[in-house]
């Protein structure tokens, strides 16, 4: 199966975090492409918060997108995430954007992720995996053009 996720990290080494969650996901998938790395202001916080490093990653898996959510959960856990808060500061987070030949609406798991066409620093890293704003069969050009792109960096 083909999917796409997004990685975030805002708090300790956030470089250092995201390369070990790729690090992990190569242990049980194959990567397939990683976006550009964006720096970006936090979005839908309620505290005040350090900036966000952000990328998109295209893997092949043979786990289903609910064991995939699992294994994912797994490495945010293995790197220090702690859920104190809704969308609190994290030394990681992981989010199963588009499985490709797969939708899904459950308490657990939303897909294609309900947030992807609302998120620059979604959308900014996706474009670069998929320039034709096509991934897994979502179309996010309208979106990716109406979105507000003035907070997303380039990282380093």
């Amino acid at each position: 199966m083909l999917a796409v996720l997004g990685l975030g990290s805002n708090l300790g080494d956030r470089e250092a975090n995201l390369a070990g969650a790729l690090d992990r996901l190569e242990q049980f998938t194959r990567i397939l492409g990683i976006s550009n790395v964006y720096e970006t202001a936090p979005f839908d916080v309620l505290s005040q918060q350090e900036d966000y490093l952000n990328c998109c990653v295209m893997l092949d898996t043979e786990l289903d997108p609910e064991a995939l959510l699992d294994r994912c959960l797994d490495i945010e856990a293995q790197l220090g995430r702690v859920r104190e808060e809704y969308h609190g500061a994290r030394t990681l987070d992981i989010d199963l954007l588009v499985c490709q030949g797969f939708s899904s609406q459950t308490p657990r798991l939303t897909l294609p992720h309900p947030g992807i066409l609302e998120r620059a620093f979604v959308m900014v890293p996706l474009s670069d995996l998929f320039p034709g704003r096509e991934a897994l069969g979502l179309d996010f050009s309208a979106a990716y053009e109406a979105v507000d792109k003035t907070g997303v960096r380039l990282y380093k």
